[in-house]
């Protein structure tokens, strides 16, 4: 999977987590539209153990493809009625609320 890190303004962490056979493709279903060939995805690649790691840091998550999305359902981070499926992909997006 490639993961990319990005801050938000306030310098909290997102990762945008893609399995790695779907960059550089885009997905269209209705007016819903799945571009990965832009730069938001265009991560490093990592173990499933890495990105757990950089998870504990994360405060969103954007997840696509079958492998990225079934970690976080592994991780109890989302659950499987808030998965949108775009031409068959799986796409979930995740906050996780920690304690400052």
């Amino acid at each position: 999977m490639l993961v990319k890190k990005h801050k938000t303004r306030d310098g909290k962490l997102i990762l945008a987590i893609c399995d790695s056979d779907l960059i550089g493709k885009k997905f269209e279903q209705g007016k819903i539209q799945l571009d990965l060939t832009k730069d938001f995805y265009k991560g490093e690649e990592k173990s499933d153990s890495e990105i757990l790691l950089m998870i504990r840091e994360a405060y969103i998550l954007n997840l696509v493809g079958e492998k990225s999305v079934k970690l976080a359902l592994k991780q109890g981070l989302i659950d499987e009625t808030h998965i949108l499926n775009i031409q068959g992909i799986p796409h979930a997006q995740c906050m996780i609320m920690r304690e400052e």
